[in-house]
C-alpha cells in the first residue's frame, strides 16, 4: 500500500516538526508527505531545512478544509492518511492499519483510538468520547469522534462523496465522515495509535460557541439526499436534529440571540 500524508499547519512550526518526526519514524513508511502551510507568518516555510524530502506547498490563509484538499488534489498516491500538525502518531500507526486493510479489502477507511494530552499532562478520555466501533454512524452522530489525525483513507472515497466542505469553519471532519458513513464501511482500529495535544492558543474549537450550529447544517444536507438514505438513517438524523434544534433554541435564549431564537423556534416547528 502506498501512503501519502497530509499535514495542514498554520503557524505551529516547533509543533509541526514533531508532527513530520512522527511520520518518518514509521514502522511502514509513508511514499510521500505534503506539508500544506495555510498562509503561515511564522518560520514554518523553513521545514524544508528540517525534511528536505517533503513536499511543501503554500497558499494563502484559507482554512483547514481548504488545505486538505489542496493536499488530496496533489497526492500521488492511492492512500491519504492526515496529521494536524499539533498531533504525532505513535511508531506502529500506519503499520497497524496497512495490515488490517490488506485483510480487509473492501473497507476504504480505518482509524484508531488515540491518547489525550493537555498542557503537557496525559489525561483520562471522557466516557463519551471513547471509541467503541459498534455502529460508528451513530457514534459520530452527536459530535465527531473520529479524530482526522487517526484516519486512512482510499482515494475513490474522495471521487464518490467529496472532499472537506470548505463552507464550514468548523466540523468539516464531522461532515466528510457522515457523508462517507452514508454509503460506505469505516472501521475501528482499537488500539491507542496517536496521540492529540491540546491547550494550547487559537485551536479552532475553543473559537466558536455553539458547535452544533455547524453540525446541524451537514444533518441538514444529508437530509436533502433522502433518496440515498435508508429508514433507519433517515429518523436517526431526524432524531439528532432535533435535540441539537432544542439544545440550540435554549442556548440562544440564554444569551438573547433573537435572531437565532427565531430560526431555531421555525425549524422546530417543522418537527
Amino acid at each position: 500500500m502506498n501512503i501519502t500524508v497530509i499535514i495542514p499547519t498554520y503557524n505551529r512550526y516547533e509543533f509541526l516538526k514533531r508532527a513530520i518526526l512522527s511520520v518518518v519514524s514509521q514502522s511502514y513508511r509513508a511514499k510521500e508527505i505534503i506539508v500544506i502551510d495555510d498562509g503561515s507568518t511564522d518560520k514554518t516555510s523553513q521545514i524544508l531545512q528540517d525534511f528536505p524530502n517533503i513536499k511543501y506547498i503554500y497558499q494563502d490563509n484559507t482554512g483547514v478544509s481548504s488545505a486538505r484538499n489542496l493536499g488530496i488534489s496533489n497526492a500521488s498516491y492511492e492512500w491519504i492518511a492526515f496529521l494536524d500538525s499539533d498531533d504525532e502518531w505513535l511508531k506502529s500507526k500506519l503499520e497497524e492499519q496497512v495490515l488490517f486493510h490488506k485483510q480487509e479489502r473492501d473497507t476504504l477507511m480505518s482509524y484508531t483510538d488515540e491518547i489525550w494530552v493537555r498542557e503537557g499532562r496525559s489525561v483520562k478520555i471522557p466516557k463519551k468520547f471513547r471509541k467503541q466501533g459498534l455502529d460508528i454512524f451513530n457514534e459520530n452522530l452527536s459530535f465527531c469522534n473520529i479524530a482526522p489525525s487517526s484516519a486512512l483513507i482510499h482515494n475513490s472515497l474522495f471521487e464518490s462523496v467529496g472532499v472537506f466542505d470548505e463552507t464550514l469553519e468548523v466540523c468539516e471532519d464531522y461532515d466528510l465522515w457522515l457523508r462517507i458513513l452514508m454509503k460506505h464501511q469505516i472501521a475501528l482500529i482499537d488500539k491507542k495509535l496517536i496521540t492529540k495535544y491540546a491547550g494550547h492558543e487559537d485551536q479552532l474549537s475553543f473559537k466558536h460557541w455553539g458547535m452544533d450550529r455547524f453540525r446541524v447544517v451537514t444533518l441538514e444536507k444529508l437530509l436533502q439526499n433522502e433518496e440515498d438514505i435508508d429508514d433507519t438513517k433517515r429518523q436517526d438524523i431526524k432524531n439528532e436534529l432535533l435535540k441539537k434544534y432544542t439544545l440550540l433554541l435554549k442556548g440562544a435564549i440564554k444569551h438573547e440571540r433573537e435572531e437565532d431564537i427565531k430560526n431555531y423556534e421555525q425549524k422546530l416547528a417543522k418537527f
